[in-house]
């Protein structure tokens, strides 16, 4: 079976190539010649998954998914959840919205945070949803260079490393990513038309 992952996130995709292993093939969207910025204007992480899915899907006319991540810090209310990867501004990098949160974290002392994972599938016309998150807590400086986004302050519960300190296997096997991913690969393995 063939996927397209509605993403022009490369660090996304391989992270769902490497997940989905053999149950699919998943293909990037631009293999589709897709590569204009895909609308994110829902209030939701599933809003937002769901936009971006059916985006793909009506203009290409493929079985595809996509997914939304938040990370939600306690102490922040939620924030910046549904506005993680904007959080900083419309064009700020990955490195700002670090610095925006460790700014509002200062001096805090509950770090508990979580992070969360939306996909929604796209799969002959019809729409599933998936979800994993995984909680843990935001640390007070950065850690390790692997992942992206907040993985060099984001400690999962249990563990003595940032997600950014994880190689690659060890990550996708307990992130909120993953955690979704695999909910999708199941699924997939039982799927019937």
């Amino acid at each position: 079976m063939e996927l397209f992952f509605a993403t022009h996130n490369q660090h996304k995709l391989q992270e769902a190539v490497a997940i989905a292993g053999a149950s699919c093939v998943v293909k990037g969207i631009a293999e589709l010649g897709c590569f204009e910025d895909i609308p994110e204007t829902a209030d939701s992480l599933l809003g937002n998954a769901r936009q971006k899915a059916e985006y793909v899907h009506d203009k290409y006319g493929v079985n595809c998914f996509s997914d939304d991540t938040g990370l939600e810090i306690e102490a922040l209310d939620g924030r910046p959840g549904v506005y993680s990867a904007r959080y900083a501004g419309p064009a700020c990098s990955f490195q700002d919205n670090i610095r925006k949160v460790m700014s509002e974290m200062e001096g805090v002392a509950n770090r508990k945070a979580c992070f969360k994972t939306v996909v929604a599938l796209i799969l002959d016309g019809k729409e599933y949803f998936f979800e994993g998150c995984v909680d843990g807590e935001i640390i007070t400086e950065q850690r390790g260079t692997a992942g992206f986004g907040y993985d060099p302050i984001f400690r999962p519960i249990g563990f003595n490393k940032t997600f950014a300190e994880m190689d690659e296997a060890s990550k996708n096997a307990i992130s909120h990513r993953g955690r979704a991913m695999q909910a999708l690969t199941e699924f997939l393995k039982t799927y019937v038309k």
